[in-house]
């Protein structure tokens, strides 16, 4: 990165105020129900879905992903489908059909629409390798379902 594109990189304090990325820790913070992250930071609890180089390369090409990176999965694509619930006021449900080697799919539907549709492959290294990586790819899938409800509401409005 040139030194006038780190200039211009939001800081992860902004970023932490991202529409998606609020949603992202609202949904982490759900999944709290005895208090054991309530001294921790929104930052330290977003650190999993961050994955620098290094530890990208430190995972081996093929594996099976563990309960803890399909758990991180699934709440990412909560946190798109809530994001995009907020700006539509259309109901979005996530359904992720995956197998035992990490690869797959995961659709967001919107009544009868689908609204997202995300192949899903090498989900053992599922991680950005920056914050700004996280909400630049939950806001572009929240983007293209918004539109998609747009284009389409009478189909996602349907029931």
């Amino acid at each position: 990165m040139t030194d006038t594109a780190l200039a211009d990189a939001p800081s992860d304090e902004a970023l932490l105020q991202d529409e998606f990325v609020r949603e992202l820790v609202k949904q982490l913070r759900a999944q709290d129900t005895h208090g054991a992250w309530e001294g921790k930071s929104d930052l330290k609890l977003l650190e999993p879905f961050i994955l620098s180089a290094e530890q990208r390369r430190a995972m081996p090409i093929m594996g099976d992903p563990d309960p803890e990176t399909l758990w991180r999965l699934d709440l990412f694509h909560n946190a798109v489908g809530l994001a995009i619930e907020r700006a539509t006021k259309c109901m979005v449900s996530p359904m992720t059909k995956m197998s035992h080697e990490g690869f797959g799919r995961t659709v967001l539907t919107a009544g009868r629409l689908i609204v997202v549709n995300r192949h899903l492959r090498d989900v053992h290294r599922f991680g950005f390798p920056s914050l700004a990586k996280l909400a630049e790819a939950g806001n572009k899938l929240v983007r293209e379902g918004v539109d998609m409800i747009e284009k389409y509401r009478e189909v996602a409005t349907y029931g």
